[in-house]
């Protein structure tokens, strides 16, 4: 029996986001033959293929990924019509696709996250907390969390705060080693540093001041929350947002240095691509984020424990 025109689309998606007909089929409780001759079904009535297949693996062609795009945005406005219709589109349904930076994510897009769960059960969600700008369309996100200026685009941004790259340590380590007057004593201190996140070893400090400052870490690490935990115990100075040493600088275990040479602050976006006639799920998820993001007054800009 031919499958209906509808149900081959959302196979489509499913299959190519997956990258895999098995995968894609379970998502939507088929068996892998359903899906399979769903897609081959698809592609004899456009008369293209969408797909390259291999014993190994399924990639969309470049006809393909145009068409997914295409079909994504044609099904989330077809959901949406149904929810309106339905009186229901105050109450999302479906899967929320979501990307942030790692540690954005951990400290505040998953708690607004799981207040966002609990207040719309009928909504799942996926997270992908990943240290690079992603393809919005190509990768199939719904909202996207994005620190510094944005590029021109056609998507949608609402704007929640800002942050400031800050040199850090804790007061222990001050009251050892003295607190850096300027750029060029942190030659004299002790630095631990993340890679690849702060690849280049000459630190960048306010355009006007007109500074640059060579670094010597005597530590190098894979992870911010690690180069962090090291300035946090009293053993050397990090370069970090401020966003991420938040919850530090409200206890006081870690306080900034040098705040008169910082650079320009990095604005914060949410970032979505169907604007006004965004889905439901993601009207109600940016709304119920904004609100919490701006309220976060680290995330204002503001300074705490400054010098």
């Amino acid at each position: 029996m031919a499958m209906d025109r509808l149900q081959a689309l959302k196979v489509f998606v499913a299959v190519a986001e997956a990258e895999s007909f098995a995968a894609g089929a379970r998502a939507l409780g088929l068996s892998a033959p359903s899906a399979t001759r769903g897609v081959n079904e698809l592609e004899t009535s456009l008369g293209v293929r969408l797909f390259t297949r291999t014993t190994r693996q399924v990639r969309l062609t470049d006809v393909g990924r145009t068409y997914l795009d295409d079909i994504r945005e044609a099904l989330a406005r077809l959901q949406d019509a149904d929810d309106t219709a339905a009186g229901t589109a105050t109450m999302p349904v479906g899967r929320l696709r979501l990307t942030c930076p790692n540690e954005f994510g951990r400290i505040y897009v998953s708690p607004i996250l799981t207040e966002y769960l609990d207040m719309y059960p009928a909504m799942t969600a996926d997270v992908v907390m990943v240290d690079r700008v992603v393809n919005m369309i190509e990768e199939g996100f719904d909202v996207a969390v994005r620190i510094g200026p944005l590029p021109s685009s056609n998507l949608v941004a609402v704007r929640v705060g800002q942050v400031r790259r800050v040199v850090c340590g804790a007061p222990s380590y001050f009251a050892k080693h003295g607190v850096p007057q300027s750029p060029a004593d942190l030659a004299e201190h002790q630095i631990v540093d993340a890679a690849p996140v702060n690849t280049a070893r000459d630190w960048r400090f306010a355009p006007g001041k007109g500074q640059f400052a060579p670094v010597s870490p005597r530590m190098i690490v894979t992870s911010i929350g690690a180069a962090i935990e090291v300035a946090r115990s009293g053993w050397g100075l990090t370069r970090v947002l401020s966003y991420q040493i938040g919850p530090d600088l409200e206890a006081g275990t870690l306080r900034t240095v040098l705040d008169a040479y910082e650079p320009d602050i990095l604005p914060i976006h949410l970032v979505h691509v169907e604007g006004r006639h965004a889905a439901t799920k993601v009207r109600s998820f940016v709304d119920l984020a904004t609100r919490r993001l701006r309220d976060i007054t680290v995330l204002r800009g503001a300074a705490l424990h400054r010098d």
